[in-house]
């Protein structure tokens, strides 16, 4: 354990059930801190957490603090917390994620990879291709990786791979390496303000990259990204950009999909083929994720055909395009996708994968701000569907917005008024999607709160239909 570990103590971690703590709780304890955590509901982190020691409590009590040196919050834990109360009572030291997380990677080659959209995917392929290379990263990832099912690991070797949230500035407290920047897009805007304020944070994330003699993937395809690499290049980054067409250093070849993903060669800045990527998860802005993946492990001294393979090997992550069953030819699906740009990524990989199929939608926006920053462009954006469903907006604690709602959301959707149904109670939602769905159809639950729980419902109703 290295000292500045050690000086922790016992880590008590307030909302530990959520992807990030969980996380960090994984790689403390492998780490030897002892950990102890607290949430407001059960759920099968807690359960995985338990099974390699966490003293896990289920609500917030003071009591649960004692005995810890450290406490560990997220942005999404409140002054007013009883358990961070009585840490402060007590005069226990406090961490953010991002404070801990940065003293969890100090000593490693950090791999951070950043962006608006696309850094969950784009981090489990990074991790998995290292994997394939034989390298054993250590890891911190949003979501569980289809492979191994965890979302955090500490590795045997020196590389540390991180998703870099912008979301709250955490990614300005890592010192990485290598970044890769997927696309600099406006959101979040609670905290940043302005767009100027975000494209300003990503330009010093890149500055520090060059401080430490490291090098910057960006995806040269998104507006935003591509301002970053030309500002980052003007002060003396090293960027290598990567894109779908020829304005990059690595770029994709012949781009044909097979049925379940897409294929292509990379391309490298010499115009050489340096070989050709068969991904098994769908999405045109996942064969970029790829690209991106691809540029990073090269870079780092990896092999191009073991890189290649390990991401042709890639089966995703939890709640990114996650298959949850088919009942009489109906399949349905969960998604994260939670900005306009997601939703517009996603519903186009829905396209290919339903084929000759309709494309059926429940969607729930997270946060009144974005609900009322993106309205028009969310409904455009689930005009891509054939049959859509919206749900209220999930925004627990917030003030509502007037107009930033459900039903102003669903009028905004481009598609004639018998296709499109604002639905603000929950238990009608899958009776909704079933009753739009025919054999051939998907049906997708997108959004970043519980309506993936809805794909389960959704199941158990087909059944019945179908008499199984």
């Amino acid at each position: 354990m290295s000292d500045a570990l050690e000086r922790l103590g016992r880590v008590h971690i307030i909302g530990i059930g959520g992807a990030g703590m969980s996380g960090i709780a994984r790689i403390l304890v492998a780490r030897g801190v002892a950990v102890s955590g607290s949430d407001a509901k059960d759920s099968r982190r807690l359960d995985a957490l338990r099974a390699i020691g966490v003293d896990i409590h289920v609500g917030h009590r003071p009591e649960q603090v004692e005995g810890a040196q450290t406490i560990v919050v997220s942005t999404a834990i409140p002054t007013s917390n009883v358990e961070r109360l009585a840490g402060a009572e007590r005069g226990l030291r406090e961490l953010s994620r991002a404070d801990a997380l940065a003293m969890i990677m100090e000593g490693y080659l950090t791999v951070a990879v950043a962006g608006t959209h696309g850094k969950t995917t784009t981090t489990s392929m990074v991790t998995i291709a290292l994997q394939h290379c034989g390298v054993d990263p250590s890891f911190a990832i949003g979501s569980e990786l289809n492979e191994s099912g965890s979302n955090a690991h500490l590795g045997s070797g020196d590389i540390f791979v991180v998703e870099a949230d912008e979301s709250d500035g955490a990614f300005l407290q890592y010192a990485p390496f290598v970044g890769i920047v997927t696309n600099v897009e406006a959101d979040h805007l609670n905290h940043w303000g302005t767009f100027e304020a975000i494209e300003a944070a990503f330009l010093e994330f890149a500055i520090g990259i060059r401080d430490r003699s490291g090098f910057l993937v960006v995806c040269a395809d998104d507006p935003g990204a591509a301002r970053l690499a030309e500002r980052a290049g003007a002060a003396g980054v090293d960027v290598r950009t990567y894109a779908s067409a020829s304005n990059a250093d690595f770029t994709m070849a012949d781009l044909v999909w097979t049925g379940r993903g897409w294929t292509f060669g990379v391309v490298d800045p010499l115009g050489v083929t340096l070989g050709r990527i068969a991904l098994q998860v769908p999405g045109r802005h996942n064969a970029l994720n790829a690209l991106a993946a691809f540029v990073t492990g090269v870079g780092l001294g990896q092999p191009a055909v073991a890189m290649v393979e390990g991401l042709s090997g890639f089966s995703g992550t939890r709640r990114r395009f996650d298959f949850k069953g088919e009942v009489g030819g109906v399949r349905v699906f969960d998604d994260y996708a939670h900005h306009p740009t997601e939703i517009e990524a996603t519903l186009h990989a829905a396209r290919d994968v339903a084929g000759e199929g309709r494309v059926v939608v429940a969607f729930q926006a997270h946060h009144y701000y974005r609900t009322a920053m993106f309205i028009t462009e969310f409904g455009a954006a689930l005009g891509l569907a054939d049959e859509v469903v919206v749900l209220e907006v999930f925004a627990p604690g917030e003030t509502a917005i007037p107009g930033a709602s459900g039903q102003t959301m669903a009028a905004n959707v481009p598609l004639d008024a018998s296709h499109v149904v604002f639905e603000p109670s929950w238990s009608a939602v899958a009776g909704h999607l079933v009753e739009r769905a025919s054999s051939g159809d998907i049906i997708m639950t997108l959004g970043a709160g519980d309506i993936g729980m809805i794909g389960l419902e959704v199941l158990d109703l087909l059944r019945l239909r179908e008499g199984a």
